[in-house]
């Protein structure tokens, strides 16, 4: 399956893909008066956060900016959730988890830029009345530095009662049954899934138009240590930016996948921030 862009009418604010059919309460759609109502009943916020950087020959630079946005989205159809503008760049890629710097598109923050914006984007909801907060990362080098964002906008907002959730990685672990159907018995670490079958899978399940599957290559790095080098070594980086085994990925594993993630994510949401159902929209 393959494709060569977004079809007119898909592109929400933010400029990141609407959820495929999802029914999404998008913060930047709706007027002052709806999102003045929305705070006053208790809703809460997600805020996803991404990145724009390579992820192979047949994925967009979007991948990881998309993929939290569809799960904030589809959290967001269980609980009562409104979805914020997708925070699309994140902090400079990794070349063992992401592939480096050294590919055309990868737009990158510094992290003290990514924790101003994040923190600013809290206080700001925070400010319009909302107590209950998340950040939904699905960019890797993204972690830690959402967390310090967090601490910082609940130190400048902590009389108000503000509350605020971060979710560094989507899920740490994945059932035994959707493990085998991703990966069979070669699972390879999470730390080189970059652009490979899971995220691959799930963009064939969420975004088909997006993927260029007939691109996709099985790729590795050269070497692949438990340490990070700067500058990083030519043989720490694979030529295609593909650091696992993209080709055995597919929407069928996408879709097994999906509804796993989507239910820890919204089960966690709702004990930690104490969210009722999402309200009806019609």
């Amino acid at each position: 399956m393959s494709g060569s862009g977004v079809p007119a009418g898909s592109e929400p604010s933010g400029g990141v893909r609407r959820g495929a059919g999802v029914p999404g309460p998008m913060l930047a759609d709706l007027t002052w008066h709806e999102v003045r109502d929305a705070a006053a009943r208790g809703a809460g916020v997600v805020v996803p956060v991404g990145a724009t950087e390579q992820h192979g020959p047949h994925l967009p630079l979007s991948t990881d900016a998309v993929l939290a946005s569809e799960l904030a989205r589809a959290v967001a159809a269980r609980l009562d959730l409104l979805v914020a503008p997708p925070i699309a760049y994140g902090y400079r890629s990794r070349p063992l988890s992401g592939g480096g710097e050294g590919f055309p598109g990868t737009v990158s923050l510094s992290a003290r830029t990514l924790m101003s914006l994040a923190e600013d984007v809290l206080v700001a909801l925070a400010a319009s009345g909302f107590r209950r907060l998340a950040l939904l990362n699905w960019h890797f080098e993204n972690s830690n530095f959402v967390y310090e964002a967090a601490w910082l906008a609940h130190e400048r907002r902590r009389d108000d009662g503000t509350r605020i959730m971060v979710v560094e990685a989507a899920f740490s672990e994945l059932s035994p049954e959707v493990m085998s159907a991703l990966f069979g018995s070669e699972f390879p670490g999470w730390d080189v899934e970059h652009a490979a079958v899971l995220e691959t899978s799930l963009m064939l399940h969420l975004a088909p138009e997006l993927v260029r599957f007939d691109r996709a290559v099985d790729d590795a790095a050269a070497r692949h240590p438990s340490y990070d080098m700067v500058p990083p070594p030519a043989d720490f980086v694979p030529e295609s930016g593909v650091l696992w085994k993209a080709t055995r990925a597919s929407a069928a594993k996408g879709a097994a996948a999906w509804p796993e993630i989507v239910a820890r994510v919204s089960a966690a949401m709702s004990t930690e921030l104490e969210l009722g159902e999402a309200s009806p929209r019609g």
